[in-house]
């Protein structure tokens, strides 16, 4: 079963206007899949997971480039970057569009080859698990969420409401397609070779790591963490590494497409504000697991439970811009008198505020800290709380109560 991504509309555009395209994105989130979905007829597809494939391209790769012209697909194009150089000269030759597709799972390495051999001639986008508006297999394109009533009351419309079980059970799930198209899939076994797969095939070469199980405690350590202010000193003694073994992991993390540090906002006008990030696990599936909470209810009764939904909404939110090859404008504020704002959508100079609550009944206190944005003498748009309420109504001027089903 495929279900259409929301990522393919760009990349349709972005093949018509750069002669090289390449997804990037945690494993398997779908990238091949959905490449090998759009490939015309003509387009090959070489992946270099193979091992006599990978020998040509890294040893030959005038060769491998004469072999497989473009139109091709190139799957896991990290493992050879020397084929970069190739590609460009062979780009700029025939001065043609889409001629190469390519996919990347490990950008840490790879992204440096790409800024150096292909700058200008490439379409970068990233792609992340099935979203909930992907889920429901409609034929529309979803654009990115903004809190305006208009938006709201169409996503309310065409979303699909959920019981507190069901959507504790999609948490839970995760967002990996292999989890959410088959649900005779084995969550737990998923996970499990999921995390052996990574730690062996990509952590290993990117990070150097020596020892597996003190890599895993920190994956446990980060993932507890979801939804918090980033405290790097706590994160490395909790995982009994160096400071400077976390920050080199978690810049791993954050590139291989697990997890997301959220600036907070800053403005001249006051020097009041945090600086540290918040930090987000991408897929809370892989969160869920990697905490042992061993089903949808106990996550849903446990300590974890408004911060793994606030981790879900945020990730349906991202996956929403990134989606559609737009940057994803965020900021979290917070100030020295503990005053916060979980999400600020930031566009045409213009600040949107959201709260992210676990209640089905937000009141006006819930909103309190909007006001404060007041005086940081930049325009305010609509905002609101995105809970579990069932239908979206007023809450204050132009402050809204929004569903989980309109994101």
């Amino acid at each position: 079963m495929y279900v259409r991504r929301d990522l393919e509309r760009f990349i349709k555009t972005a093949s018509e206007q750069f002669p090289v395209l390449l997804v990037t994105g945690a494993r398997q989130v779908g990238k091949t899949t959905m490449l090998r979905h759009l490939a015309e007829a003509k387009r090959s597809y070489v992946t270099l997971d193979d091992p006599l494939i990978l020998k040509l391209a890294r040893t030959e790769p005038a060769l491998f480039i004469q072999r497989f012209p473009p139109p091709v697909l190139i799957d896991e194009i990290q493992y050879a970057p020397d084929i970069l150089p190739h590609i460009k000269m062979e780009a700029d030759k025939s001065g043609g569009r889409g001629l190469y597709w390519l996919t990347g799972s490990q950008p840490f390495h790879l992204m440096k080859g790409v800024s150096e051999s292909l700058a200008g001639r490439i379409g970068v986008v990233q792609l992340m698990g099935i979203s909930q508006q992907e889920s429901l297999a409609t034929k529309k394109f979803s654009d990115p969420f903004l809190p305006i009533p208009k938006t709201i009351k169409i996503r309310v419309n065409d979303g699909k409401s959920f019981s507190l079980q069901e959507l504790y059970t999609r948490i839970w799930r995760g967002s990996f397609p292999a989890v959410v198209l088959d649900e005779r899939m084995d969550r737990d076994l998923f996970y499990a070779s999921y995390v052996q797969t990574y730690l062996q095939r990509d952590i290993r070469d990117l990070a150097k790591v020596g020892d597996e199980i003190a890599f895993f405690r920190f994956l446990r350590a980060t993932a507890a963490r979801t939804g918090q202010l980033l405290n790097l000193a706590e994160l490395a003694r909790d995982a009994d590494v160096s400071p400077n073994t976390a920050k080199n992991w978690l810049s791993i993390l954050m590139t291989s497409g697990i997890v997301y540090l959220l600036e907070p906002y800053h403005h001249n006008v006051s020097k009041r504000l945090v600086k540290r990030p918040k930090l987000y696990f991408l897929d809370t599936g892989l969160c869920s697991y990697l905490t042992e909470w061993l089903t949808p209810m106990t996550l849903e009764a446990g300590a974890m439970s408004g911060a793994i939904l606030e981790t879900w909404i945020f990730s349906e939110i991202l996956k929403g811009y990134w989606h559609n090859g737009r940057r994803a404008p965020f900021y979290y504020y917070r100030d020295k008198d503990q005053k916060e704002i979980d999400l600020i959508i930031s566009q045409d100079g213009v600040i949107y505020p959201l709260e992210f609550k676990k209640t089905a009944l937000p009141t006006q206190n819930d909103v309190r800290h909007f006001k404060t944005l007041t005086r940081l003498k930049t325009p305010v748009g609509p905002g609101g709380v995105i809970c579990l309420a069932p239908a979206a109504l007023p809450l204050g001027n132009s402050i809204f109560i929004i569903p989980v089903s309109a994101i």
